[in-house]
């Protein structure tokens, strides 16, 4: 049975009984099929011998558990397979291993051999896959297994396998705790790790097995910081949360200033307390103040504290809603006040999300708006409510809308207020009238505005608004009872009509409370409750009972009798609490013999003065939770949570994040080139002699190999380390390159300025790399000092060094020593790689040139007719590429090429070289470009209007486009004075590079690091004309837009180059074997481009 035959009898829903899973139809019988025959078929094509009907039925097997089927009784047919050499079929045996290893404990450790095999696998997928099945086996007996794994992974060239073994680590953790110490070496271990796909696993294992080892993350925190922008977004929030608890421990708080101003200004007093008790803290609070202020000393930011807040801000525009939250808190947290409104415009955006994002920032953002209430005022109209919204949404809404509502924008809010009382859902009527209760307390100039809205709500058909207003009514008429006795008048016709029971307690406490302001209306309102006080519910009657005891203590004559009536029929209620509450007020207000001294002051107990409620948010005192955690959305410590730290006194020692940079890497790393930028002014008038003295005193001790780098470098062209070893040194050689570098100097002094500030910027760091290149070895001077040449010059200055790198052109070998002169002179452009032509012509490449290359070149001793830039003509080497056809074009004939130079107005764009021709019998005007179509991310520069083209004459332009690394086209129309053309570009991939130079052990480091995935590697037979070393170059070179890369083996030739929009390294290898074969292997961070380079370099190398 094949592959295909068993896929399309499943899918057919055919009428064998052993498909119960994949059978369409219910009435196909597999439904009703016996248990013993399910996925029968499954495991006939698991136990072939096929790799395609392994594949095929792991493929399935994934589907089901994907659609959430239970394919657990596979598990012995698929472990079997876990030995399989084909690499997709062990693929997904370990995917569907991780997810049953758990459940089926036993028989997956019958394959621990197999997976501790894994662990060596040449393919990094199955590396990670085998370490990810491991440490899901939860049994303890295999702990040291997973213990020794977990460390081996730790050291793996891949950063995917050790991204891996830093998800193993709080598995393991949560199976043996007692592990601890030997994971935290670990956790260490991979902290100090550079690659951006390990950063934010390890820090999540870090929080989860050892947070509080805030000392292993002192070394880590600027390179944790730097990286951070390149992070996996997920990663991004693991590490920001992170980095906010470590900077609560370790900075001053940027606001302290600012806080002892606060405290210093004295609090509100408490309703009860003593005169004693508020000497005593007024002289405490005057202490404080007075010790605070003599603390107080100017605050300066400690510089890791601003680096954390710079590289986070851009993440504010990140696309993850979860990102923006981490940054928003951090900011909220640990800036300074003035800076953190930078969140708001980057929170508001997050409420165009769905309603789920929009409920969790909203909650975060009305605990902002309780301190910070300036930061969203500009953004008052973002909050206003939609009918569209949740109910929870238009609460949340509402509250930051009530916490953002000053004197300036009240009128505004209360005008919405209005609008969202006619809303048709009650709660959210029932939140509006609360929160124009709220607006009423906080602001008391519309208080009486906000009054009078309530009252006429009274009158509202909804019993559920009338209820809510009467409640909040209630707590706004505590503050000036006196002026509204009329609006307590009309609250108590409303006994008779409204039901909710929270309500009528309301009305029957104001009654009770002012019933001195009424003392008509509220003995009759007491008769109207006592009739039916039975049916009331317990929080109206206990208000009841209250409002009896208030009046027999103010108008006993009349309500005597009323009272005893109510207290009888309590003493008798089911509730408890109830007959307790009766029994006390009768023993309170009704003297007996043996009622005690209290009864002589039931009326001050009763009636006495009562603060105003104060309408507070409940977001009030949310902010001691850290905000975007689920601690701070429940309001309530969820397990895990780890408290934010309080700011220290005083800042603990910054030097503990100083890391020191091992020697060796001092002369390669980048911080340090920068620092000898600024050592030396940028533009003084020794400099001129100052590269050539240098260079000088080096040459006795460094030897040929140095002397030959100077000349190299100071001619702004590397060289190949077999030419610098050949080339012999003497005198003469010597004052002849002095005197070249001296004359290119002056060269240079008169360019433009903005060339001669980089070309004398350039030549110092040269200079100060050769001299530091003393220290190293002879043998790899050469190389090393290249390296550091091509690292540190500028964009332009690199681009001539590719240029002149990629157009090699080698000349016969030389017999003397007086040609071996003339060949010093010529390094620029002689750099042995391409096949030797009998004459020693330098191939013209004038499109290839760059303005300040073709400068130098007139500097140099070399004859006018060789390399004037009048005589240079394009390459032959260059493909051409037809955009108009003449019978198109209507005459007008053209076509393109891309150039491989630097387009000067942007690095970003590739240049094409368009070549114009009008074979018509009248002139063409006007030419240029008209709607450009383009993919996402793509962008072009038009070439300048050509006027005029007369009849059958020719013209070049050249216009920029960045491709975005893709190979999309680029759709326009080139347009005439008469006519419009449809017109498109399409780039090769190997146009989409530039190259760049590499040494042999910069390239080796390179690779090294983009292995695994980024890897790509083809067998092939090299055409019968591509079997040596120049034409492989030349084949190469030709396909792509890359250069040479020195090798020791002849066996191997190596290219490199980065793509031109994103930078990223491409790096090509072939390596030659017997008889034609060879083999092709692309390393590139984009594997899409690597995949593509790969065909375009086996095309060009096989036919």
């Amino acid at each position: 049975m094949s592959a295909s035959s068993a896929f399309n009898d499943e899918k057919g829903g055919s009428s064998s009984v052993g498909e119960p899973e994949y059978g369409h139809d219910p009435a196909s019988g597999g439904i009703f099929s016996s248990d013993y025959k399910r996925h029968d078929d499954l495991k006939e094509m698991l136990d072939s011998n096929k790799d395609a009907l392994k594949l095929e039925a792991m493929k399935r097997i994934v589907a089901m558990i994907a659609r959430g089927k239970n394919a657990s009784d596979l598990f012995p047919a698929v472990v079997k397979n876990v030995a399989c050499k084909n690499i997709e079929v062990k693929k997904l045996v370990y995917v569907y291993l991780v997810r049953y290893a758990e459940e089926q404990q036993d028989l997956a450790l019958l394959s621990i051999s197999t997976f501790q095999r894994g662990l060596k696998d040449p393919n990094q997928l199955i590396r990670a896959s085998a370490l990810r099945v491991l440490s899901s086996i939860r049994v303890t007996i295999i702990v040291p297994i997973m213990m020794l794994a977990i460390k081996e992974a730790a050291s793996d060239m891949s950063p995917y396998v050790r991204k891996t073994a830093a998800h193993a680590i709080p598995k393991l953790y949560s199976l043996d705790p007692e592990q601890k110490d030997q994971l935290i070496e670990v956790i260490e271990k991979l902290l100090a790790d550079k690659t951006t796909l390990v950063a934010g696993s390890v820090v999540m294992a870090f929080e989860e097995v050892c947070p509080e080892r805030i000392d292993l993350i002192h070394k880590n925190y600027r390179k944790l910081c730097n990286l951070l922008i390149d992070v996996e977004e997920w990663g991004q929030v693991v590490i920001i949360n992170m980095l906010t608890r470590y900077a609560r421990t370790q900075f001053l708080n940027p606001n302290i200033n600012e806080s002892l101003l606060e405290e210093g200004g004295g609090g509100d007093k408490t309703f009860y307390c003593s005169d004693e008790d508020e000497d005593e803290d007024e002289e405490k609070e005057k202490q404080a103040e007075v010790s605070a202020l003599a603390k107080r000393k100017p605050y300066v930011m400690d510089p890791d504290h601003r680096l954390l807040l710079r590289n986070t801000k851009p993440l504010l525009q990140s696309r993850n809603a979860a990102v923006v939250m981490a940054v928003a808190q951090l900011y909220f947290h640990l800036a300074p006040k003035a800076e953190v409104g930078v969140i708001a415009k980057a929170l508001v955006r997050l409420l165009r999300s769905h309603s789920e994002v929009q409920f969790v920032v909203l909650q975060n953002v009305a605990t902002m708006t309780i301190k910070r209430r300036g930061m969203f005022e500009p953004y008052l109209k973002s909050f206003y409510i939609r009918s569209t919204d949740p109910t929870q949404i238009k609460i949340l809404k509402l509250e930051v809308l009530t916490n953002l509502a000053n004197e300036t924008n009240i009128s505004t809010i209360l005008r919405e207020f209005q609008t969202y009382i006619k809303s048709m859902d009650k709660d959210f009527v029932a939140a509006t009238i609360q929160a124009i209760g709220r607006c009423a307390t906080n602001i008391g100039e519309v208080r009486d505005t906000c009054l009078n809205g309530l009252v006429q709500l009274l009158s509202n058909r909804d019993e559920l608004v009338v209820a809510e207003s009467v409640v909040v009514i209630k707590k706004l008429l505590q503050m000036q009872p006196e002026k509204h006795s009329d609006i307590i008048k009309h609250m108590a016709k409303l006994t008779d009509n409204i039901q909710v029971p929270m309500a009528r307690a309301s009305i029957l406490w104001l009654i009770g409370e002012y019933c001195e302001h009424v003392p008509k209306i509220a003995p009759d309102v007491l008769r109207k409750m006592a009739k039916s006080f039975t049916n009331e519910e317990d929080i109206v009657k206990l208000q009841i009972i209250n409002l009896a005891a208030k009046l027999y203590l103010t108008n006993s004559k009349q309500t005597k009798l009323l009272t005893q009536y109510v207290l009888n029929l309590a003493k008798y209620d089911q509730n408890y609490d109830i007959r307790d509450r009766a029994r006390f007020i009768r023993q309170l207000i009704v003297p007996t013999e043996k009622s005690g001294a209290l009864s002589k002051y039931a009326k001050k107990l009763f009636l006495a003065l009562k603060p105003a409620p104060v309408l507070e948010s409940p977001f009030k005192d949310r902010d001691h939770f850290q905000l975007g955690s689920l601690s701070h959305l429940l309001n309530a410590k969820a397990g895990g949570y780890q408290e934010l730290p309080d700011w220290p006194e005083s800042a603990p020692d910054p030097s503990v994040r100083n890391v020191e940079v091992p020697e060796w890497t001092k002369c390669s790393s980048r911080e340090k080139r920068k620092e000898k930028k600024v050592e030396k002014p940028f533009y003084s008038d020794s400099e001129g002699e100052s590269g050539p003295t240098e260079s000088a005193d080096s040459e006795p001790d460094t030897g040929s190999g140095s002397e030959s780098v100077s000349v190299s470098v100071e001619s702004g062209s590397p060289s190949d380390s077999e030419e610098s070893e050949e080339s012999s040194e003497s005198d003469e050689d010597e004052e002849e390159e002095e005197k070249e570098k001296k004359k290119k100097k002056k060269e240079i002094k008169q360019m433009q300025a903005s060339e001669s500030e980089q070309s004398s910027e350039d030549d110092r760091k040269r200079d100060r790399k050769i001299k530091e290149q003393k220290s190293n070895s002879e043998s790899e001077s050469d190389e090393d000092s290249e390296s550091e040449s091509s690292q540190s010059e500028s964009s332009d200055t690199e681009s001539e060094v590719e240029v002149k790198k990629k157009k090699k052109v080698s000349e016969p070998k030389p017999p003397s020593k007086p040609l071996k002169k003339e060949k010093k002179e010529m390094s620029l452009l002689d750099l042995d790689d391409f096949e030797p032509t009998p004459s020693p012509q330098v191939t013209p490449v004038n499109t290839f040139l760059s303005n300040s290359l073709v400068t130098d070149l007139e500097g140099l001793s070399l004859s006018d007719s060789v390399l004037s830039p009048a005589t240079i003509a394009p390459s032959s080497a260059l493909k051409n590429y037809e955009l108009l056809h003449r019978i198109t074009g209507e005459g007008l004939s053209v076509e393109y090429c891309f150039s491989r130079q630097a387009f000067s107005p942007d690095a970003n764009m590739v240049a094409v070289q368009m070549h114009f021709t009008n074979n018509a019998t009248s002139d063409t005007k006007n030419l240029h470009i008209e709607d450009v179509k383009l993919q996402s991310g793509m962008r072009v520069k038009e070439f300048a209007e050509i006027e005029l083209l007369p009849a059958g004459e020719a013209t070049t332009a050249v216009m920029g486009v960045d491709f975005c690394d893709s190979t999309q086209a680029a759709n326009f129309q080139l347009c005439t004075h008469t006519r419009k053309f449809f017109v498109s570009i399409q780039p090769p991939v190997g146009e989409l590079m530039r190259p760049v130079f590499l040494t042999e052990n910069e390239f080796k480091k390179e690779q090294s690091q983009l292995m695994g995935m980024n890897e790509i590697s083809e067998n092939l037979t090299l055409d019968a004309k591509c079997r040596n070393e120049h034409a492989i170059v030349q084949r190469v070179t030709t396909a792509a837009n890359l250069s040479r890369v020195p090798c020791g083996s002849d066996k191997e030739c190596r290219f490199a180059g980065k793509t031109v929009t994103s930078g990223s390294l491409v790096l090509a290898t072939v390596a030659t074997k017997d008889e034609g074969a060879a083999q092709l292997t692309v390393n590139c961070e984009k594997m899409v481009i690597g995949t593509m380079l790969v065909k375009d370099l086996l095309l060009a190398l096989t036919q």
